[in-house]
């Protein structure tokens, strides 16, 4: 994995800042720590931070085409020697590095050729004759990037945030809206930024700039749920199980040590389970927590066994408030996923033995694992019994007068379902998903920032996205929606930025885009039945893993904030006593955010996720900001 940046002029061909260009290949430093290279010419400048996985002799960049572009590339190309093969029937090749390859490509073909990559992958790719620059990224989101247009017309783009504020050609500011979406969602969606004028190049999209014209956006690729002719299911598992050995296979490719994240679910065990059908040695990685509940090592050293793998573990620091102005540094951007704390540490102890690792990222998301998807599902049956103003008449009330019941049992705490009811299909589902209800953001922000809003609602992202799924059942909406905002916005932001931290590159066979086209043909059923997600997924691995392992209660990858923000000592809510950071930025309501520190501190509430939000919301202020 790399990282790349650069500085084109959209109106001329003025001399580009080499000095800018050099801090925000250094702001990348992390992600390519192998070597570094610069290309200059009139009006533009690329940059690169090359972290060699492939080719390492010859896979050096910026790439000069031999038909002319020139290419700065961040990503993997799984299916690059068959492409070489083809390419060679009109260019002989000088290196064997996936590199080449996508340069001769889009050389050849232009964007058209994005629809023949199987990989991960973000790039800049500048054609001098015609003097277009293309910025592109790869279906699902895996790999970054970021861009925005100076006040004096140059735009600059880069694989972190940082490095575009590094930059030092860009007024930088906070975006009131990508703040709502942060407080709401734990994330700031794509295609927005934390900053104003900073945006995120889509998921499954391309850009192209050309002097004096305006940028032409296009989509290339979106998720699609046809719900098609079903498969007999005995053959889907079987056609699942041959498809994910296939993805594994082509995602071991690597010239440096490579491994896997094994984590004691299904999903990462189906990984390594595969990696074993390949014939190929495995190095597994596993983090846990002293707390029973939330630590998976013993189902992670079972699969390790199994499979004859080498297995390293760990303890995550689940008390160390000093890790998380390490890893709101790495974010870039204010992120409220408390996992991030532990996938940064288990990325630092992979890179110990490995460059590359393997990843169970994207079951959830495809075969729908997530709790909340039979829940949704439960609520939408409900809501078909009833029109929507009887449902807000009755559930209404119902939901505003409930005790928030924290400390009672799961049946018990109703207040969110009867919310839930009172509301449309689309609204329920972006509450689902929310980090934070409105209701409690309300207790945090202060009007003023409130009324620079105009109104804005977060939720409209998902209400839009749902809206666009075309997809006729709530299950495939719903993940149509997680798939354009949760899943490149936060899991893999994730798992991005806490492995690029460490210089590891991290590859999820899950999301290799021919499953993703393949679980959305089949019937919803087939992902989700009786309550039970990511059927389809464990009964094409049970032959392998065993049905006890299969049947396991699945367990969370987080530290346990609750308990943790109860602790006299290393308590990250005391944080907040402390700092200024939070208090100075005019955003919050101190009285209430003090509050909900008292009221968690006592017992009396679980406040753990809003202050939690707070706690990474200030330290991102105290690490962008010194």
């Amino acid at each position: 994995m790399c990282g790349i940046a650069g500085i084109f002029d959209l109106g001329g061909v003025r001399d580009i800042d080499r000095a800018a260009l050099k801090r925000m290949t250094d702001a990348l430093a992390h992600r390519g720590p192998d070597g570094e290279g610069f290309y200059f010419a009139p009006g533009v400048g690329l940059g690169h931070r090359r972290l060699a996985i492939i080719d390492r002799e010859g896979g050096a960049q910026p790439f000069h085409a031999q038909t002319g572009g020139i290419l700065t590339y961040n990503g993997e190309i799984y299916n690059y020697e068959k492409l070489s093969r083809r390419l060679q029937e009109n260019v002989r090749l000088k290196t064997r590095s996936d590199t080449e390859v996508l340069a001769e490509g889009l050389s050849r073909d232009g964007p058209e050729f994005l629809h023949k990559l199987r990989g991960m992958f973000a790039f800049g790719f500048y054609e001098p004759d015609t003097h277009r620059l293309i910025l592109a990224r790869d279906r699902l989101g895996e790999r970054p990037l970021y861009y925005a247009e100076t006040n004096d017309g140059f735009l600059l783009f880069a694989s972190e945030i940082s490095a575009i504020a590094a930059s030092g050609l860009l007024d930088i500011s906070l975006d009131p809206r990508a703040i709502a979406d942060y407080f709401y969602y734990g994330y700031v969606p794509d295609p927005k930024a934390i900053y104003r004028g900073v945006y995120k190049v889509p998921p499954g999209g391309w850009i192209a700039f050309e002097r004096g014209k305006s940028p032409r956006h296009e989509c290339y690729w979106r998720p699609v749920f046809t719900n098609g002719p079903a498969l007999a299911y005995d053959e889907a598992a079987e056609m699942l199980r041959a498809e994910l050995d296939d993805a594994v296979k082509a995602q071991m490719m690597s010239d440096v040590p490579l491994g896997v994240f094994l984590s004691g679910g299904v999903d990462s065990a189906s990984v390594v389970s595969s990696m074993a059908e390949a014939k190929g040695a495995i190095t597994a990685c596993t983090i846990g927590f002293d707390e029973t509940a939330h630590d998976e090592r013993a189902a992670a050293r079972e699969i390790a066994v199994k499979f004859g793998a080498v297995h390293y573990e760990d303890e995550a620091r689940a008390d160390s408030t000093a890790l998380i102005d390490r890893v709101a540094a790495a974010m870039g951007e204010p992120f409220a996923d408390a996992s991030a704390l532990p996938s940064f540490q288990v990325a630092e102890i992979a890179r110990r033995h490995v460059t590359v690792a393997l990843t169970g990222d994207g079951g959830d998301e495809i075969f729908a694992g997530y709790r909340r998807y039979p829940f949704f599902l439960g609520e939408e049956k409900l809501r078909r019994l009833a029109p929507a103003p009887l449902r807000a008449a009755l559930f209404g009330p119902l939901g505003a007068l409930y005790p928030k019941l924290d400390w009672a049992p799961q049946f018990l705490r109703a207040k969110t379902t009867f919310q839930a009811l009172a509301q449309s299909s689309a609204q329920a589902y972006a509450d689902a998903v929310a980090i934070n209800l409105p209701s409690r953001i309300d207790l945090l922000l202060n009007a003023d920032f409130k009324r620079t809003l105009g109104g804005y609602r977060p939720a409209s992202l998902i209400e839009e996205a749902m809206e666009r799924s075309g997809a006729e059942d709530p299950l495939s909406r719903a993940q149509y929606a997680d798939l354009m905002t949760w899943l490149p916005g936060r899991m893999l932001v994730k798992v991005d930025r806490t492995s690029m931290a460490h210089g590891l590159e991290a590859r999820p066979p899950l999301l290799d885009h021919r499953i993703v086209e393949w679980a959305g043909a089949i019937p919803p059923e087939y992902k989700l039945q009786y309550g039970q997600g990511k059927r389809v997924l464990k009964d094409a691995f049970v032959s392998r893993l065993g049905a006890d392992y299969i049947a396991r209660k699945k367990q969370g990858f987080a530290p346990p904030l609750r308990q943790w923000m109860r602790q006299a000592q290393d308590n990250p809510a005391l944080r907040l006593n402390a700092s200024q950071h939070w208090r100075e930025s005019g955003l919050f309501n101190e009285s209430g955010v003090d509050a909900m520190i008292r009221d968690h501190r006592s017992g009396r509430a679980d406040c753990a996720q809003e202050l939690w939000s707070v706690i990474m919301f200030d330290a991102f202020l105290r690490t962008t900001r010194r």
